[in-house]
């Protein structure tokens, strides 16, 4: 959960101002270096740990992709930054509150709830693991 949604740690310049916030997100979190960095330190306290570091990147990137479809026309992502300024554009993204965002949606959180059915475990098991397991067991239909 951390590894695909930190990049949008990014978008809290908002907190700042509007100015701030357009600058900034899909900048400082959406790029290769984040994405290394956060697999990286997430790794640390991984048990698989080559394992683990190849899945949270891949959930970083799978941020970064649903992103470039799905932010809305002019929402680029400057993977190679703070090295480049070079920005990747889609010239057909379509807007944040669409068909196409809410089918993922619905698509990761069937996902998410089948997990919790079959493996007994949600994303909060690492920030909350108690409400984890009452999740998961209502999930599974026992209390």
């Amino acid at each position: 959960m951390v590894a695909a949604s930190a990049a949008d740690l990014d978008g809290l310049g908002i907190i700042v101002s509007l100015e701030c916030y357009s600058e900034y997100h899909h900048v400082l979190g959406h790029n290769a270096l984040f994405g290394f960095l956060l697999a990286t330190a997430l790794t640390v306290f991984s048990t698989h740990r080559i394992k683990a570091f190849w899945l949270f990147l891949a959930l970083f990137h799978l941020h970064l992709i649903l992103d470039y479809f799905g932010s809305g026309l002019g929402w680029g992502i400057q993977y190679l930054w703070p090295f480049s300024n070079h920005e990747i554009l889609n010239s057909e993204a379509w807007e944040l509150a669409s068909w196409q965002n809410l089918c993922a949606t619905v698509g990761l959180l069937v996902w998410t709830i089948l997990i919790a059915k079959k493996k007994r475990r949600t994303p909060l098991e690492v920030i909350m693991p108690s409400l984890d397991q009452k999740i998961a067991m209502a999930f599974r239909g026992k209390n």
